[in-house]
């Protein structure tokens, strides 16, 4: 796939002008949703950062994923081609006219326009899918909102699920595990003393982190018991840490990015008396999230 701003983008695709079938959207989780938007669709047009980081900052949400995990499942979709416009306070500030006019017709020569039916776009929001549709030059595709179960799938639902620690609800709307990537960096070194070295990531504040306790998941190809939390039985006046132990795997991670998949929350994080019980409750975690995870 490949990822372009909107001042790079050709206004040609497949060799001819009006070629492109774009789908637009902010896609944060790229959610089951989401992915029907996308369908069938050859270019991908996201912003970044999210709008709402712009527009009213006090009401940004916390992010279910980074860029480039965003950019990955994308590309997983199949998607030929990513457009990204950097969202700042100018673009904000256009028109939804001008939008339609000089970027979807003008610079992507758009032959189609896929969006979710609730879809808002160019300043005061004035841009709606009935909006879009009044367009000959193009033709659009309104998908409307997409349940599971039931229940109506939405970026804000499941940032509730990941922050309550149902990853594995969260799961079956985001069409596949929770993922989060962090920089490996140095701790303070217990795991190691205990038997079971972690790749320790302090997670970006901007994104979601899923509640506190202990999870079943993969990281590097390996399975992973990962605990998510602050290490209640010691006295060590860190913040939150991210801490996967890695089964089976003898190596170094240091500096490196490290991506995690969340499959099931198996315990809430717990202060324990003794660094003993610890170590015996931390074995059975480790025996645990390997069944889950090769089930």
């Amino acid at each position: 796939m490949k990822v372009t701003s909107l001042t790079d983008a050709p206004a040609e695709a497949s060799g001819k002008p009006g070629a492109r079938r774009v789908a637009i959207g902010t896609f944060d989780g790229v959610h089951v949703g989401h992915r029907e938007v996308i369908r069938g669709n050859d270019t991908v047009l996201t912003f970044d950062p999210h709008p709402l980081a712009v527009i009213s900052p006090q009401a940004r949400p916390k992010l279910l994923m980074s860029h480039s995990i965003k950019q990955d499942l994308i590309a997983g979709l199949g998607v030929d081609e990513l457009v990204v416009i950097p969202f700042d306070r100018a673009f904000a500030d256009r028109s939804a006219e001008d939008f339609v006019e000089r970027v979807l017709i003008g610079q992507l020569a758009a032959r189609s326009v896929s969006v979710g039916e609730n879809f808002r776009f160019g300043k005061g929001a004035r841009g709606t899918a009935g909006f879009l549709s009044s367009y000959d030059e193009f033709e659009t595709r309104v998908v409307p909102l997409v349940g599971v179960a039931g229940e109506t799938v939405s970026s804000s639902q499941i940032r509730g699920l990941v922050a309550a620690g149902e990853v594995d609800e969260a799961a079956r709307f985001l069409g596949g595990p929770y993922l989060l990537e962090g920089e490996v960096v140095h701790g303070d070194g217990r795991g190691r003393e205990l038997g079971m070295p972690t790749a320790n990531i302090v997670p970006d504040p901007v994104l979601v982190a899923p509640g506190h306790g202990v999870y079943a998941g993969w990281a590097h190809g390996y399975p992973a018991a990962i605990n998510v939390g602050v290490r209640p039985t010691f006295e060590t006046g860190r913040g939150l840490l991210i801490e996967p132990y890695l089964i089976g795997f003898d190596g170094d991670l240091y500096g490196q990015t490290l991506r995690i998949a969340f499959v099931e929350r198996m315990r809430g994080e717990q202060r324990f008396e003794s660094v003993e019980e610890l170590v015996e409750q931390m074995r059975e975690d480790v025996t645990r999230a390997q069944a889950i995870c090769e089930a």
